[in-house]
C-alpha cells in the first residue's frame, strides 16, 4: 500500500516512533499491524494525521491495535497498560485512548475483526470463524472442506482450516520419518 505524497513526512515521523516503539516493547506481528493502520489512516481523505502530534497519534494507533489484541490482560504474553504506552510516546494515557477511540472510528476496528488481529491469534479467535449456514451460526472450522473453501472466496474467513491442519499433519508425518531415518 502506497502513501500519498503530502503525508509521506507525517508518515515517516510515525513509523519511526511505532517502530522503535514495537522493537523495545512489542514484537514483529504489532510492528506490521500498527504500520497498517498507519497506511490506511495517512490514505483517508482527509487524513486525521494532518494535524497533531506524532506521537500522540502513534500512541493512539499502539493503543487501539493493543487493545484489540487484549496488550491490557496480563495473562497475555505482550501486556502493556494504557499508562506504558502512553509514557513510550511521552503522552498521557488518556490522550493515547482519545486517539485510539478516534482511530478505531476512521479505520471501523471492530473486537474480533481479523484485519486487526495478530496474525499468531487468528486461531484461537473464535469470531473470526463464525459463519452463518441457513440462518444458524455455525463455526467454519468445523464445515466440511468444501465449505470452507466456499467462506474462504466470499471472504468470510481469513484463510482454509482443513488445509492448515492436512500441512501441519503432513509436516508432522515428514518429521517423524527424518527422525526414524536418522536413528
Amino acid at each position: 500500500m502506497s502513501v500519498p505524497k503530502q503525508m509521506q513526512g507525517t508518515y515517516d515521523k510515525i513509523a519511526a516512533l511505532l517502530i522503535d516503539f514495537s522493537k523495545e516493547h512489542l514484537n514483529d506481528e504489532y510492528e506490521a499491524l500498527c504500520l497498517h493502520a498507519l497506511e490506511k489512516l495517512c490514505r483517508k481523505r482527509p487524513s486525521p494525521l494532518a494535524s497533531g502530534r506524532a506521537n500522540s497519534w502513534a500512541a493512539g494507533i499502539v493503543y487501539s491495535i493493543g487493545k484489540n489484541n487484549f496488550i491490557f490482560d496480563r495473562s497475555q504474553e505482550i501486556h502493556l497498560s494504557g499508562k506504558e504506552i502512553g509514557e513510550g510516546f511521552g503522552v498521557a494515557a488518556s490522550t493515547a485512548a482519545a486517539k485510539a477511540a478516534e482511530i478505531q472510528k476512521a479505520l471501523k476496528i471492530r473486537m474480533y475483526d481479523a484485519e486487526w488481529c495478530l496474525p499468531s491469534m487468528v486461531k484461537d479467535n473464535p469470531m473470526i470463524w463464525i459463519v452463518s449456514v441457513n440462518g444458524l451460526a455455525v463455526d467454519a472450522r468445523h464445515l466440511p472442506l468444501e465449505y470452507q473453501v466456499a467462506c474462504y472466496e466470499k471472504g468470510l474467513i481469513p484463510y482454509i482450516p482443513a488445509l492448515r491442519e492436512e500441512k501441519a499433519a503432513s509436516d508432522a508425518d515428514n518429521d517423524a520419518s527424518k527422525d526414524e531415518k536418522n536413528e
